[in-house]
């Protein structure tokens, strides 16, 4: 469990206690039950994840929204979106292994998840990732009730797949925005584990290259 659940949830069960004894018993219930709904919400499972060479996994629990190409600096692109409502993990977890190479905290709105307008005018936290095949991006993005978004990591450290990197905190949004020629495995309506689902597979860099696409190491000179 994440450690705010612990917090929440404590405060919630010590509030109960308190109005049941000053009062009557029966005012501690919605105290109690909101500490059940918060040691809940901030659960944190254990996953299997994928070991497949250039395998691209979900960074957090929830619903295919979208899949899209979109120009990244320039350069075409694939989006794929993934809505997270209020009873998804919220824990989120890096793509692929790699370094960090950018965080940028971006202000903006808290427009609904699940509207197109929210990947650029929502508030949203933008990680870019350079692994050994070549750079990903993903975006963690409030939504309607998200009011905080946690990014544990700092430029330079090196993260696994599947590493848990982060949190954003009740409904919200995660975009994955990769190489145009990745091989997609995901199709919008389905549904994803956080670390477990693969969304794609990234070609190899002579592939790439052979293509004319820029390696991510020559794209980061």
């Amino acid at each position: 469990m994440v450690r705010d659940g612990y917090l929440y949830g404590g405060a919630f069960i010590a509030a109960g206690l308190l109005l049941g004894r000053l009062t009557h018993p029966l005012w501690a219930v919605l105290p109690f039950l909101l500490a059940f709904f918060f040691l809940w919400f901030f659960r944190d499972p254990e996953r299997d994840i994928p070991q497949q060479p250039g395998a691209v996994v979900s960074p957090a629990d929830g619903k295919v929204t979208d899949v899209s190409p979109v120009s990244d600096g320039g350069e075409k692109r694939t989006r794929i979106s993934i809505f997270l409502s209020v009873f998804d993990v919220h824990v989120n977890r890096s793509p692929i292994a790699g370094t960090i190479r950018d965080v940028r905290y971006q202000r903006g709105k808290f427009l609904d998840a699940r509207s197109p307008l929210c990947a650029e005018q929502n508030e949203q936290n933008i990680v870019t990732v350079e692994g050994d095949r070549q750079t990903v991006v993903f975006k963690q993005i409030a939504g309607l009730l998200a009011r905080r978004i946690v990014f544990y990591p700092k430029v330079g450290d090196r993260v696994a797949r599947g590493q848990r990197v982060g949190l954003i905190k009740f409904g919200s949004r995660v975009d994955v925005v990769l190489d145009i020629n990745a091989n997609l495995s995901v199709k919008v309506g389905d549904r994803v584990q956080g670390g477990a689902s693969i969304l794609a597979f990234l070609p190899p860099s002579g592939e790439l290259a052979a293509v004319g696409s820029t390696p991510a190491s020559e794209r980061a000179r």
